[in-house]
């Protein structure tokens, strides 16, 4: 017996994938020529603002936070950052910048499990679970491409595309569509 995806009256911060979504997809188009990267970059913006206005219009802000669930957060969006910049930082000292796009994404799925207890959303850990792949196999293409922006915009634009699948579903987007598909 299947059981049907629900979307909950409301969801705990719901512009979370549609912002690092953005953030990845920008990352991704920056290693691209300039003429396509700009051009995709901007339709990318485009997905953002349709999601981000989506969002806002059926849960507005979201559902509030109890004060030690917040702190959480907050401390665990500190962390990766934290752990974010130490990567970058740490790989361009050493001359490995090429595994910087998918070390960072590596990071940020890693953060995704915690976070789906957090926020008991468990659709985070298979997206953190995606995200580590990714930049595993971003990470093998950088290390066999030495020097190439390649692996960069695959890591980026994938790792944007799994967040905003993820979002969608999340937000309910994709039962709508499903459900004006069987009228």
């Amino acid at each position: 017996m299947t059981r049907p995806y629900r979307v909950p009256d409301q969801v705990v911060v719901p512009y979370l994938e549609v912002i690092i979504g953005a953030a990845w997809w920008v990352a991704g188009t920056l290693a691209l020529p300039s003429g396509i990267g700009t051009v995709l970059m901007a339709a990318g913006l485009g997905v953002t603002g349709a999601l981000w206005t989506t969002a806002r219009r059926r849960f507005g802000s979201g559902a509030r936070l109890g004060s030690e669930r917040r702190s959480r957060l907050l401390r665990l969006v500190l962390a990766a950052l934290g752990l974010v910049v130490l990567a970058i930082v740490g790989l361009g000292a050493t001359g490995w910048t090429e595994l910087a796009t998918p070390v960072v994404c590596g990071i940020v799925g890693a953060a995704l499990f915690p976070l789906a207890s957090l926020l008991q959303e468990r659709s985070y850990v298979a997206v953190g679970g995606l995200l580590l792949v990714l930049g595993a196999a971003g990470a093998l293409l950088a290390l066999d491409a030495a020097g190439s922006t390649g692996p960069q915009g695959l890591v980026g634009m994938g790792a944007a595309a799994v967040l905003w699948m993820a979002g969608a579903v999340r937000l309910g987007l994709l039962a709508d569509v499903r459900d004006r598909g069987r009228r």
